[in-house]
């Protein structure tokens, strides 16, 4: 009966949280938002609705520190950066939003396949200099 109450409250606060970030991106399109706060935002909202992960979620436990950490800490630091009345709009839009549909960034999963991409491409040049230099 605990196990269903807990995964209750998570299965709420993630709901919480994704409405907080759908506001968040309704917030970056307001014009009453400083161009900072929007550069950011523009940040962590790409991530989030992006369908791909910086760190995959099949790496153990850092697959996960993503979700459990740095996403919520980056809504915190935007939620501050944003003002508040024009918050309570956006939360009241997201609401209506969310319950409808669920959004997707697709631009933010073209840049993180790119930067994994990269980041391949930077081993394998890395791996290939080490195995030329050892001979």
């Amino acid at each position: 009966m605990n196990e269903l109450r807990t995964i209750e409250r998570w299965k709420q606060k993630t709901r919480h949280i994704k409405i907080e970030i759908y506001a968040l991106y309704l917030a970056y399109r307001d014009p009453r938002v400083p161009w900072y706060a929007k550069a950011f935002v523009a940040l962590v909202v790409g991530y989030a609705f992006s369908p791909i992960d910086l760190i995959p979620d099949f790496i153990p436990v850092l697959g996960y520190l993503d979700d459990l950490i740095l996403l919520p800490l980056g809504v915190v630091v935007a939620l501050k950066m944003i003002p508040e009345e024009v918050m309570a709009d956006c939360r009241s839009r997201s609401k209506e939003v969310m319950s409808q549909k669920k959004p997707v960034n697709w631009m933010a999963a073209i840049v993180i396949i790119f930067i994994w991409l990269m980041l391949i491409a930077m081993t394998i040049a890395l791996v290939v200099r080490l195995s030329n230099a050892s001979k």
